[in-house]
């Protein structure tokens, strides 16, 4: 569940904003992208992690709608360059999940490893430092984060970010 405590408290805390958010876009995209951005980076501080909201379309930025809800990378370890899990059990737990997805290694160069996974809707990339959701959430990208969180970047649900034993 500590994605969706996460995900819950960037979008209370962007919402709480939203006034300013929208006035600065009309000043200023650009102001307004920072701003987001520094909401984003408040949040994920309490919790150990880098948190960045991308606007991959033209235009997403005026979806003031859909902030938090989609396209977010977080990143938990810029130093890490191999999973702590075995790159299978990811893979595995994916197509677990996302039983129409394509799954396949990436980045897998200078001793570096990651994992794609393809969906309809989108892709997510995971990578031993950070997790890229290029896609709207819902039940099963939520339950996937949850367990990457907990299992692979070893985020305790319930102590913002501390340690957790890896389980299955």
């Amino acid at each position: 569940m500590i994605f969706d405590v996460i995900i819950e408290e960037l979008q209370k805390e962007l919402k709480s904003n939203m006034p300013q958010i929208r006035f600065l876009l009309r000043k200023s995209p650009p102001i307004a992208f920072t701003t987001i951005n520094e909401i984003a980076t408040k949040v994920g501080k309490r919790y150990k992690i880098s948190l960045i909201l991308n606007f991959p379309k033209i235009g997403k930025i005026e979806d003031y709608e859909s902030y938090g809800t989609r396209d977010i990378s977080i990143v938990i370890d810029m130093t890490r360059k191999i999973f702590p899990i075995k790159r299978e059990l990811i893979k595995s737990k994916a197509k677990e999940i996302f039983r129409d997805s394509k799954v396949e290694d990436a980045y897998m160069y200078e001793g570096k490893e990651g994992v794609k996974v393809f969906f309809e809707s989108g892709r997510i990339d995971i990578l031993p430092h950070s997790l890229h959701l290029w896609c709207k959430f819902d039940s099963k990208v939520t339950e996937f984060c949850d367990w990457l969180l907990i299992n692979c970047y070893q985020l305790n649900p319930g102590v913002s970010g501390a340690k957790s034993e890896v389980s299955s």
